[in-house]
């Protein structure tokens, strides 16, 4: 149990580490171009682009917890008929982007509010890199798809492919082609279609006989996309939820000053690097909690959740003693601002309080996800979300941004303590009765 956790969670992790890599590469080869504005531009459009993007995770969740039971089951050709419901749906949602592109820029950048020169320069960074939202969408159904298929190597090839080939055709297309700033996006766009097409070979060449084998028309039929849509629509509006929490969270942190808004972001940075280490291990609760739920095995089932419990509880020690005792080394590395450093170093045990409150809501949610147990997971991140807004606006402001962390650590704690307490509950009561 453990080798084939593993197995699923390293790739997972690396998979993880490798995606900021992209708009680090797109970033650095900016700030050699010799305009500040540029540097800007890159990171307000890589925002943009987070906001779109971030709604859409379900296209990768959804498709992975249907096709681990449908594979658990031993029906090949339901699983192949989930990819194409998949990137049925992902070509959809790519098409709307974009043609709402110009509302879509205009109402991001309002939001976002940068200013008039590095607007002028993001707005050519997001109509270029918006072409690549197709390669992105059906690139998330994919890797759901491999992943549902017990197979989280070659998401890992895809996402270190993309990386290597946008390194190389941003600086061809800046450099060579002399494109200027405009070479940047247009690279990654390349870059992003390349990794599709990694993808679409490894799936023709393993699993195109059980494409060749399943009524396409059948897959798409209302009744059978029904379940599918069900289950999205439940992990788009926890998205949602996630989204206003993070969204306030940066904007309180922003009317706090600038020095506060580092100190925020910086710890923030722990939080990410946390969440990269237990997504592996949620991803593999994905993956083997729905392949025993569909072959109806409860005893492999509730060994795997003890198990990724196991390594999620290791994982949330190893990050807590690491941010108890090396916290300042950490916020130097990042960054050289001392008084950003002094000031963060205020927040410190709230930095040893995020992975001890986090660990279980990752856990969990790959379990929710392997068990399509959607609406329940739904249930439990809107009562978190309610937690977060509650307990923001009734403690005093006094607390100054204690109270902001104080609200999203109770948050992460919130999603693990109410996800424990419906498992134990409702949905282990399913599981007798499904595996009865």
């Amino acid at each position: 149990m453990n080798k084939r956790i593993l197995a699923i969670a390293l790739p997972s992790i690396i998979t993880n580490v490798t995606v900021p890599l992209l708009g680090l590469i797109d970033i650095t080869i900016a700030g050699h171009l010799g305009r500040t504005e540029y540097i800007g531009a890159i990171a307000v459009g890589a925002m943009m682009f987070n906001l779109i993007y971030w709604n859409f995770g379900f296209l990768r969740m959804g498709t992975a917890g249907m096709t681990a039971q449908a594979y658990g089951s031993g029906d090949l050709g339901a699983a192949a008929s989930v990819l194409v419901r998949a990137v049925a749906l992902a070509a959809a949602v790519a098409a709307t982007i974009l043609v709402l592109q110009v509302p879509l820029q205009w109402m991001l950048l309002h939001m976002v509010g940068p200013s008039p020169q590095v607007t002028e320069i993001a707005r050519t960074y997001f109509y270029i890199c918006v072409w690549g939202a197709p390669a992105i969408l059906i690139d998330y159904a994919i890797k759901g798809w491999f992943l549902g298929m017990q197979d989280s190597r070659t998401p890992m090839f895809m996402a270190i492919g993309i990386n290597i080939a946008n390194i190389v055709t941003s600086l061809a297309a800046v450099y060579l082609l002399d494109m200027g700033f405009s070479g940047i996006p247009v690279g990654t766009v390349v870059a992003e279609y390349a990794g599709l097409a990694y993808g679409a070979v490894v799936i023709y060449r393993r699993h195109g006989h059980l494409l060749r084998g399943i009524s396409w028309r059948r897959s798409l039929v209302a009744s059978e996309m029904r379940r599918f849509f069900s289950v999205n629509a439940d992990i788009f509006m926890r998205s949602v939820c996630l989204m206003a929490v993070n969204l306030f969270f940066v904007s309180v942190g922003a009317r706090s000053g600038d020095v506060t808004l580092a100190v925020n972001a910086l710890i923030m940075q722990l939080f990410t690097l946390f969440s990269y280490f237990m997504d592996g291990f949620a991803f593999s609760g994905e993956a083997l909690v729905g392949r025993y739920a569909g072959a109806r095995d409860s005893v492999s089932l509730r060994r795997c959740v003890g198990h990724i419990f196991g390594w999620g509880a290791g994982v949330a020690a190893v990050f807590t003693v690491t941010y108890m005792s090396a916290a300042e080394y950490i916020f130097g590395f990042i960054t050289d601002d001392k008084v950003v450093i002094a000031e963060a170093l205020r927040y410190h045990w709230w930095c040893v309080a995020i992975p001890l409150a986090g660990m279980a809501g990752f856990v969990w949610d790959g379990v929710y996800i392997g068990l399509t147990a959607t609406r329940q997971m739904l249930l439990t991140i809107v009562i978190s979300t309610a937690a977060f807004f509650t307990l923001y606006y009734t403690v005093p402001e006094s607390w100054g941004n204690d109270r902001l962390w104080l609200a999203f650590v109770s948050y992460l704690a919130m999603r693990g303590l109410s996800q424990t307490v419906v498992y134990h509950g409702r949905l282990s009561r399913g599981i007798d009765k499904m595996c009865g």
